[in-house]
């Protein structure tokens, strides 16, 4: 099994935990991984993106344009910013919440998120789009959006782990208290989110 994955989204997000967490649980399986992490400016609420290589061919971290099996997106404007790397055939799994990029903040450049749906519609043959808003209502907290993501990923079945995977993951990298709302989180995107 080789699995080409890309992790996105906006500092803040739980983007780098979700990568650990597929990390830990492709260590636990005994599956080769390979990361590679851009945080840059993380915390001005810049761009945040993972590469993951899942796999006994990986022999860098970097995946190269036109190779990812997999976009897991925090955002949808990020989501298009890395379509470039998708792979014909390729799943995108994106959030539906949008988080506003600095620059149309300041007033440089405006921001539909919509847009950027559709042109994710327009433009992948495989979309699940999950509803980040409707999920942090249900769960309670909106801290889960990495997790929810990760479940919605796993029902594309392009993620290469299974649930059971991510919970040893999670169990193995959360902290204790907040165990119980990640557990609720995996279990609310095997039923929901999906559109």
């Amino acid at each position: 099994m080789r699995k080409n994955i890309i992790l996105c989204g906006v500092g803040g997000q739980g983007t780098i935990l979700a990568s650990r967490l597929i990390a830990t649980a492709a260590m636990a399986g005994n599956i080769p991984i390979k990361t590679a992490e851009t945080i840059g400016m993380a915390q001005r609420g810049g761009s945040v993106f993972s590469h993951l290589r899942l796999g006994e061919e990986a022999n860098s971290p970097l995946i190269a344009k036109g190779e990812t099996d997999l976009i897991i997106a925090f955002e949808p404007g990020e989501a298009v910013r890395q379509l470039p790397f998708l792979k014909k055939g390729g799943t995108v799994v994106v959030s539906r919440r949008a988080v506003m990029p600095v620059s149309a903040m300041i007033g440089k450049s405006s921001y539909d998120p919509e847009q950027m749906i559709d042109y994710l519609r327009e433009h992948t043959e495989h979309l699940i789009i999950v509803d980040a808003d409707r999920a942090a209502q249900e769960l309670g907290s909106s801290k889960t959006l990495n997790v929810v993501l990760l479940g919605a990923a796993v029902r594309s079945k392009e993620l290469g782990l299974s649930e059971e995977d991510l919970k040893k993951a999670v169990k193995e990298r959360v902290p204790e208290r907040f165990l119980d709302l990640n557990m609720r989180s995996l279990a609310w995107s095997r039923d929901n989110g999906e559109e």
